[in-house]
């Protein structure tokens, strides 16, 4: 499981011209799968996100978790971040899971991202999206965290 996690502002997301979901503030998180993923892997970044202490404290230093500031998480699947861009000029996916199990694997991150924080929104699986945020910092962090094969 791969996520970019960036802090931010005010965010949502657009389908065919209607807002989708939003947050006012919060993370907003680009989530991909691979073949390998289990609940293990989904248990573990929802924990991740709902705890990663990327907000500034009152000295403004990274203290803060979601846990502390509150906020949501906007939630989108994005396939591509599994893209291997190493040979050729065109990126290969094959990093990344089958669509019906991708799907499965969103669907269920998401169940559980909602059983752990309160506000949660999110895009729609396949569908083709606009996001807007406001990146605050910028701060913007790579997670992985890979299944047993």
């Amino acid at each position: 499981m791969r996520c970019i996690v960036q802090r931010s502002g005010p965010a949502r997301v657009e389908i065919d011209g209607r807002i989708n979901g939003s947050i006012n503030r919060g993370l907003v998180v680009l989530a991909a799968f691979a073949p390998t993923d289990t609940a293990k892997e989904l248990e573990w970044m929802a924990h991740k996100l709902t705890h990663l202490r990327i907000f500034n404290d009152d000295q403004d230093k990274m203290n803060l978790s979601l846990q502390d500031v509150g906020g949501g998480i906007l939630l989108i699947s994005q396939f591509t971040l599994y893209g291997d861009c190493k040979k050729g000029m065109r990126p290969s996916f094959i990093g990344s899971a089958a669509p019906d199990a991708a799907r499965q694997l969103y669907h269920d991150f998401a169940a559980l991202l909602k059983g752990k924080w309160p506000t949660v929104a999110e895009g729609e699986f396949g569908a083709k999206m606009q996001v807007s945020l406001t990146n605050e910092g910028p701060v913007t962090l790579v997670i992985d965290r890979e299944g047993s094969p």
